[in-house]
Formats: structure tokens, sequence, C-alpha cells
């Protein structure tokens, strides 16, 4: 009998992997398959999630090569035969790159974005692109796909807008996934769907082949896990200088020389945490039962990290957070400028500017979320306040982290749980409700979140991990403290 037939990979990791690999229990080409078949049983049959928009067709030739390579060399790099995959807002060769929209449902860009080759010559594979909300634009729903179900109750949605990548993940359609954030596109569907996630500090991922760049800075490509672990070795591959993504030359010099070597269990001890209890989610309702059942799962999390060994400061206050929080706007030219970037380095994209996009005949097919967003403008006045806003907001991050010598902020990962698809396709057109966005109101700070528990009707909830510009590392240490002590990830009961 073939060994690798046995090879479990329900909750695998990049490590568990690496150690079938070497020892002869598994290979590439296998694990590809074994991947493929869970996608069959789960995503368009079973409980059809509705995850995955395409799967790699050259998937098992490049699992073929990989094993071909590790028969002669070993393993070609950190994510050797590695599955992965893709939120469908990135370019992958040989897989069309649609955003969810029927605006580009024959789109075929045929490059790879930089990380992508980045993380190919890493060894990985990417087995497929995850479904989004459409044009990277709030809750998982789309012209071209429909809706994303949540893993842990199929009546609510996945988060968005990285939510295909978020469900994916939990659902073990995959080793790992990586999303792309703009407000809380991936930190809300990662704690949604019951898995970690991070937005690193602008400036160490490019964004390079991926709908919504330069010269935008909000957006930003992060791994999805479902553990910190596998997040950090995502990101030792996804870091380096791109001279295509300017704001990568931000981050020259600030990476760490590598994110998983540093993971300690025991860096919570003696950790100074200050807890940042003000609401200030999207349209969050702090007076309702929702946010209570989340707040009580908050308030054990904080137990938990002084049991930890943390220092905990409890409160904190931000000075007129909401407030600050209340200006963001978006920069319109900025949001043209980076879809011409983009399309203009896709092969024979369907639209050279997103005005051409909208005066399509099928424009109207396109999902209400989206529509809004693109509709959204800003006068030169609310941009201003805006970018005050951020100077100030950011020097006073520094202030309260400085008098109260804090190693991070924690705040809950999202201020209620997943909303249903129905109260997002219909009235009262619920969406992205109660994320919290001061880490891209601010661009240039990490955060990481990490499962803390369900709450009383059983659905998921988490934490966050702030810290200061380029502390990214030492986010990643106390993310995996936490969860190394606690260990509340629990695989979905609807894709067993």
């Amino acid at each position: 009998m073939d060994a690798t037939v046995n090879f479990n990979i329900l909750e695998t990791t990049i490590s568990d992997i690496h150690e079938a690999f070497q020892s002869g229990h598994l290979t590439a080409r296998r694990l590809v398959e074994l991947y493929f078949e869970r996608i069959a049983a789960y995503d368009q049959a079973g409980p059809k999630i509705n995850a995955i928009i395409s799967l790699n067709p050259y998937a098992l030739e490049e699992a073929d090569a990989l094993d071909a390579a590790f028969r002669e060399t070993g393993f070609v790099g950190p994510l050797h035969g590695i599955p992965l995959i893709m939120k469908d807002q990135a370019d992958v060769k040989g897989m069309p790159t649609t955003m969810g929209s029927v605006l580009f449902k024959d789109h075929q860009p045929d490059r790879d974005g930089f990380v992508v080759a980045k993380m190919k010559k890493a060894g990985a594979i990417f087995i497929g692109k995850a479904t989004l909300g459409e044009l990277g634009a709030g809750d998982t729903h789309g012209s071209l796909f429909g809706s994303t179900r949540n893993v842990y109750d199929l009546e609510r949605t996945a988060g968005g807008s990285s939510g295909g990548s978020g469900a994916a993940v939990s659902a073990n359609f995959c080793a790992v996934a990586v999303g792309q954030e703009g407000f809380a596109s991936i930190r809300r569907p990662s704690i949604w769907n019951g898995v970690a996630g991070m937005r690193p500090t602008a400036g160490l991922v490019s964004r390079n082949g991926v709908y919504g760049g330069w010269p935008s800075v909000f957006g930003s490509l992060g791994p999805m896990s479902r553990s910190v672990e596998d997040i950090a070795r995502l990101l030792d591959v996804m870091t380096g200088y791109d001279p295509e993504d300017p704001i990568t030359a931000l981050g020259v010099g600030r990476a760490a020389d590598s994110y998983s070597a540093g993971l300690d269990s025991s860096a919570l001890r003696g950790a100074r945490i200050g807890i940042l209890r003000e609401s200030m989610g999207f349209r969050s309702e702090p007076e309702s039962e929702d946010f209570a059942n989340v707040t009580a799962v908050f308030d054990r999390a904080v137990a938990d990290l002084a049991k930890g060994g943390a220092e905990i400061v409890d409160p904190i206050v931000i000075p007129d957070l909401k407030a600050l929080l209340a200006t963001r706007a978006r920069m319109d030219e900025d949001d043209h400028e980076s879809f011409r970037t983009y399309t203009s380095g896709s092969a024979a994209s369907p639209f050279d500017t997103r005005t051409e996009a909208m005066a399509s005949p099928i424009y109207q097919q396109v999902s209400r979320g989206a529509q809004e967003r693109w509709r959204q403008t800003h006068t030169t006045e609310q941009n201003n306040a805006y970018l005050r806003a951020r100077d100030l907001l950011m020097m006073r991050l520094h202030q309260v982290m400085a008098e109260h010598r804090l190693d991070a902020i924690v705040h809950k990962a999202v201020e209620h749980t997943p909303t249903l698809i129905s109260e997002g396709l219909n009235p009262p057109y619920r969406d992205q409700m109660g994320a919290p966005h001061i880490n891209t109101f601010l661009t240039f700070v990490p955060s990481v979140v990490v499962p803390a528990g369900f709450t009383r009707d059983d659905l998921p909830a988490g934490i966050t991990f702030l810290g200061l510009p380029y502390t990214d590392a030492a986010m990643l240490r106390l993310a995996y403290a936490y969860e190394q002590a606690t260990k509340h990830r629990r695989p979905p009961a609807s894709t067993p």
C-alpha cells in the first residue's frame, strides 16, 4: 500500500507536511490531490462553502516537478510543496484574476505578482483562487459566484473581503492562504472563520500584480492560517523590496531576518499589554446582545493574557479615537490610478480605467457593495482632514504606548459575530459589521488576529495584537504565545 494514502491533512501545518515529505510518507502530488478531493466534496457539494473561484490546472504538474527536485536535491525552499490558495485579487500565471466580478470574468493577466513569484521560488503551489467581496469591497458576495458561507454557520457570511481565503483555510482546503486587506479584509474573515490572520506593516509586502496597489497605500497582502507559526513562515517569504511598488522602499532594513525563528511560547511573560476597550468597530451596536457576547469572550482572553504572565494595563484610552477614525476618506485619484497601474500590467485587460468599467453594460450586474464603493467620492477638504487626523492619531498611539510603557495594544478582533447572508444581500444590508480599522487608518502599523474562543451561541471571536510601526515580529511572538497557551482553534463541523 502507498504510505501517502494515510496522510491526514486535517489541521496539518507546514512543519507537519515537510516532516512527511522527509519520511517518505507524502509527496507533493498526493498532497495536492488530497486537497482537491476536499474541495470537490465540500466547496460546490455537501455544505457548499463556495470559497473557490478557480483551480490551478497546472498544480499537479508543478507538484510532480517539486517531487522530482526533492528526490535529487531536497527542498527547493521553505515552502516546498505547500499548497496555497490566493485571494482572487492577485495574479497567478496560468489562472484568471476575476476579482469575483462579471467585469473580469475572462481576465487572464498572464503574469505572477511579485509576492506570488517569491512564494513559487520558495516551493509553494498555488492550487486555487478564492472568492472575495467583489472588486475587494465588503463581505464575500460577488456577481460572478454568489456568496461564500461561513464554515461555522452556513447561513452566515464568511466576512470579507478575503472571505474565501478565510473559509478555505479553515475548511482545510489548503495548507495556508493569502488574503488582502484595505479595511479589515484579512482580520475579520480570519476570525469569523476561526483562523489567525495578519495585515503586515505597509512597506513590507509588495502589491505589484495585485488589484488595489500603488499609488494607494491602504492595501496589503497578508497571510491567513490555522496557526500563527505558519503565518510567520509565510511572512518570511513574502517580504522584500520591489521597485514596482515604491512603498516597499520604506520597509528596507525594517524586516526581521526571520519572523518564524523568533517565535516563543513564553513571550507573554513580562510583556506590558494595554487593553483598548472603546468600541470603534464599523457600524457596531454596543447595546446589542451580540456585542455583549463578544465582550464576554474578550474578557476571558484578557484574563488568559494575565495568566500567561503579561502585565495588563486595563483600560487604556486613545484621546478622540472615534472622532479621528470618523474622518477616514479615500483618495479618489489614487484609486483611479491604482486601477490603471494594475490593468496596464495585465495581458488583455478588459478595461483600462475604472471609468470604462463603470460604463460597461454589464456593470449593472456588479454587487451593491462594490458599486457603492466605486461611487464614493471625497472632497479635497475631506482628504486633508483625514490626513491631519491620521498624523494626529499616529502620534497619540505612540504617546499612549510610551506613557504606559506598552509592548502591544490588544483589542477585539471584530466587535460582532458573523452576520446573516440574507441580511447582507437585503435590508438592513449588514456588511463589515463590527470591524475595527485603526490599523488600516494608520497604515504603517501591524495587526495580528488570533482565535479567542466561541460565544455562548457558538460563533467564533478573537483578539488583535496591535503594535507600533514595523514591530511585526513582536506582535507575532505575542500572538503565538497566546495561541499556544489557549489553543482555541477548533475545526468546523461543516467540513469534517
